[in-house]
């Protein structure tokens, strides 16, 4: 029964899209989890959509062809099965550009931080550090 009723609840809600009624658009609130440049995953991410869903477990990988966004997945036999994902190639660029665009504002202040840091560790030139009690 529960999945008769997911059935018609989603041919519901794509007549009432294709009934010309304006679509409300998107809002994505990313938030970068963890930033790893060096590996072929470079960073996760979690999607809140409109303030009312929500993706934990999104990734950013490396592929041949550049970063791209890989959604929450399971695997079944040698293939993997992504549990939710966009319907539409315009929602999926969307995701993909909110997705990546925070990673790469993520990635640039990580790296704007280890400069300073590493900047207020160096002495002024010309002047020797203090090393004394060292």
């Amino acid at each position: 029964m529960a999945g008769k009723g997911t059935k018609n609840n989603q041919q519901n809600t794509q007549g009432e899209a294709q009934s010309g009624q304006p679509k409300q658009p998107l809002e994505f609130d990313v938030r970068i989890h963890s930033i790893k440049p060096n590996e072929s995953i470079k960073g996760t991410a979690s999607v809140n959509i409109n303030g009312a869903f929500a993706i934990r477990g999104v990734k950013i990988i490396e592929g041949s062809n550049g970063l791209f966004v890989s959604m929450p997945s399971y695997k079944v036999g040698n293939e993997y099965k992504d549990i939710c994902f966009p319907i539409t190639p315009e929602c999926r660029k969307q995701l993909n550009d909110a997705v990546l665009g925070a990673y790469e504002q993520a990635l640039t202040q990580s790296q704007n931080s280890m400069a300073k840091h590493h900047e207020m560790q160096r002495a002024p030139e010309g002047q020797a550090m203090d090393m004394t009690g060292m």
